[in-house]
């Protein structure tokens, strides 16, 4: 068994028809975990006895002729910055390793463990999820497992690292800025953010990166993805902004993938400098689209200015009113260098400043509309640069920049679905994403579209850890 190639769903068909026993599975996961991830450090924590107990009682549920879910026995590990029963919720900060233990799940997570999966441990994330790479004070950094002098991206790196690397076959993930989609394309997997509010996200409060922010699951593939998703959507009324159920299942939509009939292809959305190693793996996946039969509209502007300075606003608004409490207390000095500045920035915003931002995203959402009036899905880069060294920013021909994320973070203002699909490595052997982004509540489709770029590029090469 390796979860590099096993499918989620093959997994989880083999514990349901009692061919193989969960507690082999997690068993499995364990080892695998023991193995590399001394070297990767994808995970914060484990808990392998309440994790074989999990195991068992689906072994009981098999016996006894009981259904134990459509995710029976899959091994997952939660992004530490949302609870999961029994573990503590870190948020990678120094200040919060030592909080008690969560007394119950999210919704995500709970609906996962309902459906059959089963928890091994916490994934690593920036502190507070609050940048592009996987590092922090108490756990270190974590790598890509394609080569570990780079980084798998954040702020769901752990998450990503640990399914590329063959940990576990499905984890969890948060998108406020990109942190599904990088980390998928810098680590060679299929990620998608969905619809914002298709999978709840519910407490007395908006989470750390306010209305941006969504989760869900992190999978190999689209199907992979497509399963889980489909356990864990739906309204749950203590979210105001959850979405019902789509009427199209996720499974359903990546079963029937095809190539679709038209796109458009905007490689710089209209005001990115791209990567010449980007542009040329992507354009090359574009090109093996075409020949599949869909025309591929080729435009030079979606968004005429980068919206990286209104989604800051929006950003930094929302640090200071979850962190800005520890400002002038001793739990100030244990924040990271890099998280203080964005706080600080949140506090001097004014309100007049945060309305216009959420204006400017609905001026970039209407621009969105406009084109899709000529094609269902805009195609770009998912990174507008390279994977990052360890320690540094990603790379546009050469040179270090915050902006080689500059492509992600606008559809977290506007809340379309987008995902990534790995179309091709780099001359380093690094895994390069091509972002797919769609209408309003037509994340299935859009998964499905993603589903049909897996086929017609072909690329199933994996970690070499």
């Amino acid at each position: 068994m390796d979860f590099r190639s096993d499918s989620v769903a093959a997994v989880a068909e083999r514990v349901r028809s009692g061919e193989q026993p969960a507690r082999e599975v997690v068993e499995t996961a364990l080892a695998r975990i023991d193995a590399v991830d001394g070297v990767i450090n994808a995970f914060t924590s484990i808990d392998s006895e309440r994790a074989l107990v999990a195991a068992d009682a689906i072994d009981a549920a098999v016996r006894d002729g009981r259904d134990p879910g459509t995710l029976a026995g899959v091994p997952i590990g939660v992004k530490d910055l949302e609870p999961a029963e029994g573990f503590v919720t870190s948020f990678g900060s120094a200040g919060r390793v030592d909080d008690a233990p969560a007394d119950a799940d999210s919704v995500l997570v709970g609906r996962l463990r309902s459906a059959g999966a089963i928890i091994v441990g916490k994934t690593n994330t920036p502190e507070y999820g609050h940048k592009g790479a996987t590092d922090n004070v108490p756990f270190g950094a974590t790598h890509n497992p394609w080569n570990i002098d780079y980084s798998p991206g954040g702020s769901s790196g752990g998450t990503a690292a640990a399914v590329a690397a063959g940990m576990i076959p499905l984890g969890t993930g948060s998108d406020g800025g990109g942190s599904i989609r990088i980390p998928a394309s810098l680590c060679g997997l299929t990620g998608l953010k969905t619809e914002t509010g298709r999978v709840p996200i519910v407490g007395r409060a908006m989470p750390g990166s306010g209305l941006l922010s969504c989760n869900g699951p992190m999978g190999r593939t689209a199907m992979d993805s497509a399963i889980a998703l489909d356990a864990v959507s739906g309204h749950d009324g203590r979210d105001p902004l959850s979405h019902v159920a789509p009427v199209v299942s996720f499974v359903e939509s990546v079963e029937r993938a095809e190539p679709p009939t038209r796109v458009i292809w905007c490689p710089t959305f209209g005001f990115a400098e791209l990567d010449s190693q980007t542009l040329g793996v992507c354009s090359s996946a574009v090109d093996a689209l075409a020949a599949a039969g869909t025309e591929v509209i080729e435009i030079d502007s979606v968004w005429d200015e980068d919206p990286v300075q209104q989604w800051l606003v929006l950003w930094v608004v929302s640090r200071f009113k979850s962190q800005g409490n520890l400002m002038g207390t001793p739990a100030w000095d244990q924040l990271s260098d890099s998280i203080r500045p964005q706080i600080e920035a949140g506090a001097k915003r004014s309100g007049e400043q945060y309305a216009r931002a959420q204006d400017y995203a609905f001026e970039l959402n209407w621009k969105l509309e406009e084109a899709f009036e000529t094609a269902p899905y805009i195609l770009c880069p998912t990174n507008a640069g390279l994977v990052p060294r360890m320690g540094h920013d990603g790379t546009i021909n050469g040179v270090d920049t915050p902006g080689w994320v500059q492509l992600t973070m606008g559809l977290n203002m506007t809340r379309n679905p987008a995902g990534s699909v790995c179309a091709g490595l780099n001359t380093e052997g690094l895994p390069v994403g091509l972002q797919v982004i769609g209408r309003h509540h037509e994340d299935p489709a859009v998964l499905g579209v993603m589903k049909s770029l897996e086929d017609v590029i072909g690329f199933s090469d994996t970690a070499p850890t």
